[in-house]
């Protein structure tokens, strides 16, 4: 939690690209809702009696008409059809912010951590590899644009479809949806290790690809010798 705490202070100087990503995250989060709606009336285009009882979200059911089977199939398909299509491009601009913010963040991390080498003693570069260094300054900083470009986003965006979608689950129906909810400590649980899984994993995939580094980088630079055994 500490490291994420410091990775929102790279988020500063973007502070209005990142609110204007939040609220592209929440129109998609509006839209899924939105589209997620026309299955009441769409089930009620399928069982006519039951049509001018149905209630949907948005009042949704006030714009189509009861008595006309085939502009209400209009009017389904192009609410539909305007609700994906809002939905795309408030993705897409969510998806190109955070990508920006997570390459304005990477670009100064790795300024102050190049900065922060340079000012280091000759014994430091004693002690630590040289593609050790390197590594972290390209693997590791491209994983964190990966985390605020697209983990961030997701965690963010997904968030806010919960609460639309919990939203509209006790819209419809309270008492099923706490019935539903006393799995959530269960998915919680389940998606902690889950998560402490995949951070192991990526820990030794990042010490894989130092190894790499150092093999690749001994390979080539000795390629004399190594030819001389071959």
């Amino acid at each position: 939690m500490s490291e994420f705490i410091r990775l929102l202070k790279y988020l500063r100087p973007n502070l209005l690209t990142f609110v204007l990503a939040l609220v592209a995250m929440i129109f998609t989060a509006f839209f899924e809702t939105a589209v997620l709606a026309l299955i009441v009336p769409l089930t009620d285009q399928l069982t006519p009696d039951s049509a001018k009882n149905s209630v949907t979200l948005f009042n949704l059911q006030k714009y189509i008409p009861v008595d006309d089977w085939y502009r209400a199939w209009l009017v389904i398909a192009g609410l539909l059809m305007t609700f994906t299509v809002g939905k795309g491009i408030a993705e897409f601009f969510s998806s190109y912010l955070m990508a920006k913010i997570g390459q304005s963040a990477v670009l100064q991390l790795r300024q102050e951590l190049y900065s922060h080498l340079l000012n280091q003693s000759a014994n430091f570069f004693e002690r630590h590899r040289t593609n050790y260094l390197v590594s972290r300054i390209v693997v590791s900083c491209s994983a964190i644009e990966l985390s605020v470009s697209s983990n961030l986003r997701d965690i963010l965006r997904e968030s806010f479809m919960l609460v639309s979608f919990l939203s509209a689950g006790f819209y419809y129906n309270w008492r099923l949806m706490l019935g539903a909810l006393i799995l959530a400590p269960i998915i919680g649980l389940l998606t902690g290790k889950f998560s402490q899984a995949l951070r192991k994993l990526a820990d030794e995939s990042f010490e894989g690809n130092k190894l790499l580094f150092d093999t690749a980088q001994e390979t080539l630079s000795n390629h004399t010798i190594v030819k001389a055994y071959q």
